[in-house]
């Protein structure tokens, strides 16, 4: 008999510290099931910067661990990092989730809220499950986070559902590792979760229930005003068939002409209303179920008062299990914030109490607290990508990675669409849309936000702010500052900024084109048709190029009035107003003799370079609109007409390059300026020969994209690097014929996907420009 030969078994222990989006989404059941599935022993545990593993065991199974820790994580997590640390074994037996605990040092980033799954739904409608019509049911993969999270790390007891004791069963559930709720933080069910209610504002006894739900439904298919809580504060809803409905939620709202979102029950009802290719069902479908702009189909069944005018609908789907019941059997409502226009949306008791009797016939809400409010957030996609129009709900407050660590820096954003930044480490945090600041319950929104997640964060050592001296946000910066560094960055560089950071190129010099609406430029004027040149120093630039300045004659009535706009662009191309011109005709004596007076002798006007002062000026030309009942209103129905099936490529002049500055600015502009004179000239022809506007709106499209790719060659200064950024590149249209342009030539484009073009995306430019100035300081 031979020699027995026994195996030698090594065992390791091995600390693993995960860091990225890793509490509330199921990271430390994953953890757990792993470990004990490969027969390891040790725990796992949150603190608020991440969560922290030890596992000890042969090591063959311990490498199995470490390959699956990241592999197999759950959906919803996003891994930043893994810092692995071997130890000295120690006897211990069995895997173990131990209790959360305090740590210094940055904190872990809060996982943003999710549509409730389809294991989620699949029980709310199964007769024989517990959660049979439960309004809240949820478990790991689903269901609110940012909205409902106190303080971290990420616990029952740091939300908002710190109120409902978990009953027995839930309980079981909780504590099983099996089970698809082990440890899910909201977890709830009949017996113990919140409850839901149905009120009406004209008095009559409440309801409770799957009862409230019913009676929510019969509320809304009388045509009448529902106000229903949601997960980051309530919608109005109605139901978006029905004219009179939708024509009393405008009123209410003060609300003219800007489009309304539809909610509808599946992708296959959305599929009834617009032409959804792949790539837009799938974000529709998307566990951020985003508000998704469409091409409206040709006899859509909403009323016309849900989108007045517009080719395109908003659509979105069912996120929470309240919009799944109201939904159970098809319809359409109309779903948009609990607020009048311009104010921040609804979320709290005292919200709800005092200000939707005036908005809604009723309410269907429920006593969990929303900590957080949160919009809804609206996407466009292109060729495949998402463009963020507004981010907020789903998105918000996932970080950006700056790649590079500084001093924490609070960044407020713009004046309309705003948000803010705050940067920890070497991660950006955006916040949720807040709104326009025009009003003061706007400004005391974004005073509870920022105050949110810098008491989650850390606080701020420095403030960025626009530079213009108008915007409240640069007040309130100035105010706030005390004795930490105040840096003011021009509109249109962080725009620029914003799209490098979103790549994680900060320091690659680029050519950045921004074209928008409005931006307080250098020399004290109105830009917003600007090309940027960025060295490797990210927080400098020089203007290269620019649109040619025309006069904004009243200031804010030329936005408000297209007409007026297209009339100061005819005066500085040399083209009389004569009677057969829309934007003449639509003016009366008295506002073109204003307009006459005031552009002879400059009174009451500002010099603008802006680039959606031109598309104005252009839809006004052509007869398309007149006058705005909301931003971007005129361009996007330029667009439309220009994208429509009918349009042909009409054979116009581009927009003519001139070289040197213009004289009227005194600028030094050191490449030219893009005089759109022959193109307005070309315009003018082609509508008195009889030219279809769709065509010549096309032209125009054409004859932009032509003469950025023409300008951007001429100043690139040998930057091969090219950002297309500004609200003007929300058109879709422009952005794919531009982007095109200029990778035939030879040019990367970057264009956003994380944060929008618009002023939406300031605040992650600012707070990267004072990245980029701090650690060249340091």
């Amino acid at each position: 008999m031979g020699p027995v030969v026994t195996a030698v078994v090594t065992v390791l222990r091995r600390r693993f510290a995960v860091t990225g989006v890793v509490q509330g989404v199921g990271f430390r059941p994953h953890v757990h099931r792993l470990a004990t599935g490969l027969g390891l022993a040790g725990f796992v545990g949150n603190d608020a910067a991440a969560v922290f593993v030890e596992v000890q065991g042969p090591a063959a199974e311990v490498g199995e661990f470490a390959r699956r820790l990241v592999d197999d994580a759950p959906p919803l997590a996003r891994v930043e990092s893994v810092r692995a640390t071997d130890l000295d074994p120690a006897p211990e037996q069995g895997f173990t989730i131990v209790a959360s605990r305090a740590a210094p040092g940055s904190r872990t980033p809060i996982p943003p809220d999710v549509a409730v799954c389809d294991d989620c739904v699949a029980e709310l409608f199964d007769p024989a499950d517990r959660r049979f019509r439960h309004p809240f049911v949820t478990c790991t993969n689903c269901g609110p986070r940012f909205t409902i999270i106190r303080a971290l790390p990420y616990d029952r007891p740091a939300t908002t559902m710190s109120g409902f004791a978990m009953c027995a069963a839930c309980a079981a559930e909780y504590h099983d590792p099996a089970d698809r709720r082990f440890h899910a933080q909201p977890i709830a069910c009949p017996g113990c979760g919140p409850t839901l209610t149905f009120r009406s504002y004209g008095g009559g006894p409440g309801r409770r229930s799957d009862d409230a739900v019913a009676t929510a439904r019969r509320t809304l298919a009388d045509g009448r005003v529902v106000a229903v809580k949601g997960i980051g504060g309530y919608h109005l809803a109605c139901d978006a068939t029905s004219e009179p409905a939708v024509a009393a939620l405008r009123e209410r709202k003060a609300r003219d002409g800007k489009p309304f979102a539809v909610m509808v029950r599946d992708l296959a009802a959305a599929r009834l209303l617009a032409r959804i290719d792949d790539d837009e069902a799938a974000v529709l479908t998307s566990p951020a179920r985003p508000v998704v702009l469409l091409r409206r189909r040709p006899g859509a069944g909403v009323a016309d008062g849900v989108a007045p005018g517009s080719p395109w609908l908003g659509i979105l789907l069912p996120y929470t299990p309240v919009h799944h019941l109201l939904l159970e059997h098809g319809g359409a409502l109309v779903v948009t914030s609990a607020n009048r226009s311009d104010e921040p949306i609804c979320s709290t008791d005292d919200d709800e109490r005092d200000r939707l009797p005036a908005l809604a016939d009723a309410v269907l809400t429920h006593d969990r607290p929303v900590h957080v409010p949160c919009d809804d957030s609206v996407v466009r996609v292109v060729d495949g990508h998402e463009l963020p129009i507004r981010r907020s709900r789903g998105y918000a407050p996932l970080p950006v990675d700056l790649g590079r660590d500084a001093p924490v820096v609070l960044a407020v954003g713009g004046e309309v669409k705003n948000t803010f930044c705050l940067t920890d480490g070497h991660l950006a945090y955006c916040s949720g849309h807040v709104g326009d600041m025009g009003t003061l319950e706007t400004q005391r929104a974004f005073e509870r936000a920022v105050a949110q997640l810098t008491g989650l964060r850390t606080r701020p050592e420095r403030i960025a702010a626009d530079l213009h001296p108008g915007y409240r946000t640069r007040a309130w910066a100035e105010d706030h500052a005390g004795d930490r560094p105040l840096l003011l960055v021009q509109h249109h560089h962080a725009h620029v900024v914003s799209l490098l950071a979103e790549h994680g190129r900060l320091g690659e010099p680029i050519l950045g084109v921004a074209f928008d609406g409005t931006g307080y430029g250098t020399d004290h004027t109105i830009w917003g048709g600007e090309f940027l040149l960025l060295g490797s120093d990210s927080h400098r630039f020089e203007r290269v190029a620019h649109l040619a300045p025309v006069a904004l004659p009243g200031g804010d009535a030329a936005v408000r009035h297209p007409r007026r706009m297209a009339l100061s662009h005819l005066h500085a191309a040399g083209i009389g107003w004569a009677d057969d011109l829309p934007p003449v005709a639509a003016c009366t004596g008295p506002e073109r003799r204003l307009l006459a007076s005031q552009l002879a002798s400059g009174a009451a006007c500002v010099p603008t370079t802006s680039m959606g002062r031109l598309f104005d000026a252009v839809a006004s030309l052509l007869g398309v609109r007149h006058e705005v009942t909301h931003e971007g209103q005129a361009a996007m129905e330029l667009e439309a007409l220009a994208a429509a099936p009918e349009s042909q490529h009409g054979h116009l002049p581009a927009t003519r390059w001139r070289e040197g500055g213009h004289a009227a600015t005194g600028t030094g502009v050191a490449g030219g300026v893009l005089d759109p004179a022959p193109l307005l000239r070309g315009l003018v022809d082609g509508l008195r020969a009889g030219v279809p506007v769709p065509e010549l709106a096309l032209a125009f499209h054409v004859a932009v994209a032509d003469a950025v790719a023409e300008t951007v060659t001429r100043v690139s200064a040998g930057v091969r690097l090219v950002g297309l950024t500004g609200g003007v590149f929300q058109n879709v249209l422009l952005l794919r014929m531009t982007r095109q342009r200029l990778q035939d030539a030879g040019f990367t484009v970057l264009t956003h996907r994380l944060v929008p073009p618009n002023d939406g995306g300031l605040a992650l430019g600012q707070a990267a420009v004072a990245v980029m100035h701090a650690n060249e300081e340091g």
